[in-house]
């Protein structure tokens, strides 16, 4: 469910829990910036609402956005916000996505900001891809050395991922045994894929 915008004579503004929740930052830090705004310009109060202080939204989203080069993600990189405007999700499915990390395989996020997170916007949108169909097709899954074709290594590079998988590298969905106690390891070809584009 979406929190309800705030709202002081009719123009949009934030309260401290607003800027907590949008941007994970901590009450202390924001509370820290606003006693010291006469030397980091941080905006003046624009009244009260509820007995707390407000900041009129637009004048503190260009604030923090001018703030610092660290206070921007890298190229590329998204906050859960903008992930769920690009996919359509709410906040709160993309904070049980997140939540539920251990089982689903959610991606890690790829910077931090203060207790901010953003993420790889190719990495998420890969796995999302796959989380949304998780029933593969045959199609869908592909044998180690698929996997060393999508990622452009030799045969022989990418035989030693079975047994010592690099950081990242996805379980396979199934193993097949072969003859003479042989094993065939399938991987979804979107887990490959999202692998890839993090080593990219």
């Amino acid at each position: 469910m979406t929190r309800p915008h705030t709202t002081l004579d009719g123009r949009r503004v934030y309260t401290r829990a607003d800027l907590m929740e949008a941007h994970g930052i901590g009450r202390s830090t924001l509370e820290k910036w606003y006693r010291e705004r006469a030397a980091n310009g941080h905006p003046e109060a624009a009244g009260t609402s509820g007995g707390r202080l407000v900041w009129d939204a637009g004048e503190w989203d260009r604030w923090f956005a001018a703030r610092s080069p660290a206070s921007a993600a890298p190229p590329g990189l998204l906050t859960r916000d903008q992930l769920a405007e690009r996919h359509g999700l709410s906040r709160h499915r993309l904070k049980e996505l997140w939540a539920d990390r251990a089982a689903n395989g959610h991606p890690e996020p790829a910077h931090r900001h203060g207790k901010a997170l953003y993420w790889d916007d190719a990495v998420w949108t890969a796995w999302y891809a796959g989380l949304a169909s998780p029933e593969a097709e045959p199609g869908d899954l592909v044998t180690l050395a698929e996997a060393g074709r999508i990622l452009g290594l030799a045969p022989s590079s990418v035989t030693v991922y079975a047994s010592r998988p690099p950081k990242g590298w996805p379980e396979p969905v199934r193993v097949e045994p072969l003859k003479g106690g042989r094993v065939r390891r399938l991987y979804r070809r979107s887990d490959v894929e999202a692998y890839a584009a993090r080593m990219r």
